[in-house]
């Protein structure tokens, strides 16, 4: 005949079992963020097991907490905090409630990962690229067959918060919106090889190339090669923009591969604005929206160096950047080479 006395205590002991159970896991969840497989970590994070360890190993000797204290945030827990924030793009708040922590230590997570990968910047974004400067040409070359180019140039904006202070007109860009124009160059396989963000979003696209260290290297001829930019731009004997009116067969043929090959920059700007989130909308002041868009331009260049997944494309959105019509004689003659003997 069964107790009721004893069944009552196996009842009560199996509910603290449970209940045991139940704090161990979450807090070997929370300690280890890595613990799971990869489908759930690229959803959160970005990043698979092993790309979120080398970012850890990367960022380590910056974020270490030196401390004695038993709950201090671990490496890989500031990593993923800061991951998840940038692949989101929500509320801090929203993520100390995923990752069980407070909206102050999300908040010191945050900073403390994107001000590391800045300084890591010269790491990995380098210009013209990461390979031979023959195999990025031989790279665009494959895409529409337009010879001798060594990236693709263009900007983007980053939608922030109004900001305060009696500057807050020079972030009106042309579409009444509060942003920070953003100049990036990708090579043919969409890595980001220079990254300019720092300007207002009333600021024109040409104006931030020739205020650019990068405008004053080329101007001097210290790379063989030309970049492809639209018509935003002017044509420079550097800098290949298309014909605004094409007149023969050549040229039609010339801004179609152009178009094919600038594409590349377009697909960049799709890729790094799907990977993380934030990009779409940062509710930081300038400086801070500034340094978050250079770290996430890190860490795509590291996803794809380490051909992490790639997330669905967005489209990039149509910015509207106003026609540049002055052009340089000597870049219009360059222009007109290409179109003749390599297009006709």
């Amino acid at each position: 005949m069964a107790c009721p006395f004893i069944d009552e205590v196996v009842d009560e002991g199996a509910i603290v079992l449970r209940r045991a159970f139940q704090r161990e896991r979450t807090f070997r969840d929370k300690s280890d963020p890595l613990a799971f497989n990869d489908s759930y970590l690229y959803e959160r994070y970005r990043f698979s097991r092993d790309g979120i360890a080398y970012i850890c190993r990367l960022l380590s000797p910056y974020i270490a907490n030196n401390t004695r204290r038993n709950r201090a945030l671990t490496v890989p827990q500031t990593v993923c905090i800061a991951l998840r924030f940038f692949a989101s793009g929500t509320f801090l708040y929203t993520v100390g409630d995923a990752e069980n922590i407070s909206k102050a230590s999300v908040c010191r997570s945050v900073r403390t990962v994107y001000l590391s990968l800045k300084r890591l910047l010269n790491v990995f974004i380098t210009f013209p690229g990461h390979k031979a400067i023959r195999t990025i040409k031989h790279a665009f070359y494959g895409i529409a067959g337009f010879p001798n180019v060594i990236g693709a140039l263009d900007c983007t904006h980053v939608r922030i918060k109004c900001p305060s202070g009696p500057h807050e007109a020079d972030f009106v860009n042309r579409k009444s919106v509060h942003s920070i124009n953003v100049q990036m160059i990708s090579d043919a396989d969409c890595i980001i090889t220079n990254v300019e963000a720092k300007w207002p979003g009333s600021v024109h696209d040409s104006r931030i190339f020739r205020a650019s260290s990068l405008y004053q290297q080329l101007a001097r001829g210290e790379f063989s090669g030309v970049l492809l930019g639209d018509q935003g731009y002017p044509c420079l004997p550097y800098l290949l923009t298309p014909y605004q009116e094409p007149q023969t067969e050549a040229q039609h043929h010339y801004n179609i591969a152009h178009a094919r090959t600038r594409g590349r920059i377009e697909m960049a700007f799709g890729l790094i604005k799907s990977r993380f989130q934030c990009l779409k909308h940062l509710r930081v002041t300038p400086p801070r929206a500034c340094d978050i868009v250079v770290s996430c331009v890190v860490l795509h260049d590291i996803a794809c160096l380490r051909r992490e997944r790639q997330p669905r494309i967005a489209e990039e959105e149509d910015w509207g950047n106003e026609a540049v019509l002055e052009e340089n004689e000597t870049g219009r003659l360059i222009r007109d080479t290409y179109a003749n003997n390599y297009f006709a």
